[in-house]
């Protein structure tokens, strides 16, 4: 009985470790999806989007006649968002764009946008929306005396000028501007009590100082006399709360507004849903900026990629970034929950900053990204992460496994950066079968049958050739094979 009951507990002990290892080993897998990125070099002539799977498969390109400015979208007609870089920007700083274009999976230009005039320069990061219309975020001239009117003291660059941020909604096909809004609107300054704007900085933290930070910067790389002041890198768009986040690198804070109101209430205080038009509300980051703490209060160091994880996701409709300088030798990743009441309210305490003191989660690198940077979470509770200077990007688990990496690079060039990347789902694409030749929505030995008939006949296909390289042969074969097989 007793050496029963010894084998039994031996037995049972062993099925325990067997289980946790293999919780374990299921936990550490990489998220089944498609991986978009656009890799950029200066010694290339033009610039290619690449879509790929997990064995770094090209399945799909797109080629480009203008250098990326930020990350591309993939829509779920199959079609791509490509914010771009033009010729010849009136204001020239890292991230600088311009245009953005909407390709179909064939690569037609559906539409094209550009917006670089004196008055407005597009730069980094775009949103596409539910409507199809796309969010774009732009450098917005301001001369050095309307800088003084608003109550700024100095001007630190030789343009004398101050460049503002705008956030313009482009309706699609059109090119019309629908909805705009203009951090202009929204300034409070405490050196001047005789213009309209004076008060007090930390009684208002809806309302950013104009006084804060320098005028023209060097950020993102070596550059051209500029009057970048705010360096806003990247914007999302919260369907749910109908409201954007964005993300300002030379102030090193995020900022929540309300896309709710109409263009006149987002220039006012009042309107939307949160009754207070344009203003900020929420802010997170560095309250030295609103008088509400001091540099030790300082969270975020040049971040980017903020967005919102999608609902139904592990940490749905927390905030998640990449912090660039979050230590002397580390960058990382900070997920955040928003202090957000019932009622959709953001709570602030008198005389406090807007919390939380600290993160949800937190995945630090053990490497310092200088510039760009991209971080999302994806449906599996894995997040994807973009070391932007090495063109290479990370997969890791909830508890910082690795679970899958791929660095770009080519035989003749490894000077590769990538803006960020973000992985889809294949269950995200619409109407779309990867290699399937026939088109009866299904991978077989049919379509296998079909695409080596095209190889013997020396034709050309389009939909055969699945690493988009222009011809179709035995690659596309082994290609085709190995998707089956998966």
């Amino acid at each position: 009985m007793n050496i029963f009951c010894l084998v039994y507990s031996y037995m049972y002990t062993i099925r325990l470790i067997i289980y946790i290892i293999f919780l374990s080993v299921s936990n550490m897998q990489e998220f089944d999806g498609y991986t978009l990125f656009t890799p950029f070099s200066v010694d290339e002539e033009v610039a290619t989007t690449i879509l790929i799977n997990n064995e770094y498969d090209i399945l799909h390109t797109w080629s480009h006649d203008f250098f990326p400015a930020s990350m591309p979208y993939l829509l779920q007609d199959n079609s791509i968002i490509y914010p771009y870089k033009v010729q010849s920007p009136t204001m020239f700083a890292g991230g600088v764009g311009g245009g953005v274009q909407k390709l179909s999976w064939n690569g037609d230009v559906l539409w094209n946008y550009t917006l670089s005039n004196n008055t407005y320069q597009h730069h980094h990061d775009v949103e596409p929306l539910p409507n199809e219309n796309v969010l774009m975020i732009a450098w917005e001239r301001k001369s050095a005396e309307e800088a003084y009117n608003a109550g700024r003291t100095s001007i630190e660059n030789s343009l004398n000028e101050m460049w503002s941020e705008a956030i313009l909604e482009i309706e699609a096909y059109t090119g019309n501007v629908v909805w705009e809004w203009h951090l202009w609107d929204h300034l409070i300054q405490d050196v001047n009590p005789e213009l309209s704007n004076y008060g007090i900085i930390m009684d208002h933290p809806e309302l950013f100082d104009v006084n804060c930070g320098d005028v023209g910067t060097n950020a993102g790389g070596p550059q051209q006399p500029n009057g970048d002041w705010m360096h806003m890198n990247s914007i999302h768009y919260n369907p749910i709360l109908d409201q954007i986040v964005l993300s300002s690198r030379l102030q090193s804070e995020i900022y929540i507004i309300d896309h709710s109101t109409t263009s006149e209430e987002a220039a006012s205080h009042n309107g939307g849903n949160s009754e207070k038009g344009g203003d900020i509300l929420y802010r997170w980051g560095n309250p030295q900026n609103y008088d509400r703490g001091s540099n030790i209060d300082q969270l975020l160091f040049s971040q980017h990629s903020v967005n919102w994880i999608p609902q139904d996701f592990p940490g749905e409709n927390n905030i998640i970034l990449f912090n660039n300088f979050h230590s002397e030798t580390h960058s990382s990743v900070i997920e955040l929950i928003p202090p957000i009441d019932n009622f959709g309210n953001y709570i602030i305490t008198d005389n406090q900053s807007y919390g939380p003191i600290s993160w949800e989660w937190i995945y630090t690198c053990d490497i310092l990204v200088p510039m760009q940077g991209g971080a999302f979470r994806l449906s599996n509770g894995n997040t994807i992460i973009t070391q932007t200077h090495k063109a290479k990007m990370i997969e890791v688990d909830e508890s910082g496994n690795n679970v899958w990496e791929y660095t770009y690079s080519t035989d003749q060039i490894d000077d590769y950066w990538i803006a960020r990347a973000n992985k889809y789902s294949v269950e995200y694409f619409e109407n779309l079968v990867l290699g399937d030749i026939n088109q009866d929505g299904i991978l077989n030995i049919l379509d296998i049958v079909m695409i080596v008939n095209i190889v013997l006949s020396s034709e050309f296909n389009e939909s055969a050739d699945l690493n988009s390289d222009g011809i179709v042969n035995v690659l596309d074969i082994v290609q085709l094979v190995n998707i089956i097989l998966e």
